[in-house]
């Protein structure tokens, strides 16, 4: 006899899959849960025909903002962010990383005008795959290693 686990279906709200499942718990992380009331469901290492291996994170009662969504797009690129209502996908969205990044992640350069004083943060992406992005002020290029978020 096959067992497997099932993750309960959540009657309003939000579920991001195909997340790489080492970035399950940063996903988690950037959605700031504290707040929530209702459902909340993080799996990692989960069996994906197209990943191998993926992550899912379920909340019950929360919508994503922009700035959610660009800051999962740079850590989980091929993520699909699904609004559930009466426990239906009402919408599909893939995540896309934005062209411009703005207050969404810190530059590694400690003399940079952003370090040191309060300027909000803007990037240029150079590259979506792998990614690679340059500072407006300072003009430093940083690869995904290189990206902290704010």
């Amino acid at each position: 006899m096959k067992k497997e686990l099932s993750i309960s279906a959540i009657k309003d709200g939000t579920v991001i899959d195909h997340i790489p499942s080492n970035a399950t718990l940063k996903v988690a992380d950037i959605l700031d849960l504290k707040g929530i009331r209702g459902i909340i469901s993080i799996a990692t290492n989960l069996t994906s025909k197209t990943m191998g291996k993926k992550g899912l994170v379920k909340i019950s009662g929360k919508d994503l903002t922009k700035e959610e969504v660009d800051k999962i797009a740079l850590i989980a690129p091929n993520a699909t962010v699904n609004i559930i209502n009466n426990y239906n996908v009402k919408k599909k969205i893939k995540v896309t990383i934005p062209l411009v990044i703005n207050k969404i992640i810190k530059c590694s350069n400690p003399n940079c005008i952003i370090n040191n004083e309060e300027i909000s943060t803007k990037f240029y992406v150079l590259n979506k795959d792998p990614l690679k992005v340059k500072c407006h002020y300072c003009e430093r290029n940083m690869d995904k290693e290189d990206i902290s978020l704010l």
